[in-house]
């Protein structure tokens, strides 16, 4: 999957990262500051029924959010230190536990991140146009 977008295109572009990878339950959003990964977010769970207001967790660290009985845990690990951090705030088991999980910043804590991750990066290519891609 490779995609280039604009604001006015990003519900399309979560149908269809829904429609190609919705069976992942982890998914990591590799980006730039400003790149639009909590946009993109909150445009998934709106597509997947999530009826709440989809906020960065930056503060928070993780958000947690139901749609149609399965939990999805929105986490920023942009204020983490590192892994031991990671790890005392219990992301390990909100991943575990969640149906569906979205992580932005997941380089500060790669380890941590399950085997069959989906891994997602966006491209900033200037003020308007993003571009989405899996990594080879």
């Amino acid at each position: 999957m490779d995609m280039i977008y604009t604001l006015d295109q990003i519900d399309s572009v979560a149908k269809t990262l829904l429609k190609q990878h919705g069976s992942k339950p982890i998914w990591a959003f590799f980006a730039p500051m400003g790149a639009g990964k909590t946009t993109l977010i909150s445009h998934v769970c709106k597509q997947i029924g999530v009826n709440d207001a989809v906020a960065s967790p930056t503060f928070a660290i993780m958000n947690e959010y139901e749609a149609n009985g399965k939990t999805i845990y929105h986490m920023d690990w942009y204020r983490l230190e590192d892994e031991a951090e990671a790890r005392r705030t219990g992301v390990e088991a909100a991943m575990d536990e969640a149906d569906l999980c979205f992580i932005e910043w997941p380089e500060k804590a790669p380890a941590l991140l399950p085997e069959g991750t989906l891994r997602l990066e966006i491209e900033i290519l200037d003020p308007e146009h993003r571009r989405i891609f899996i990594p080879s």
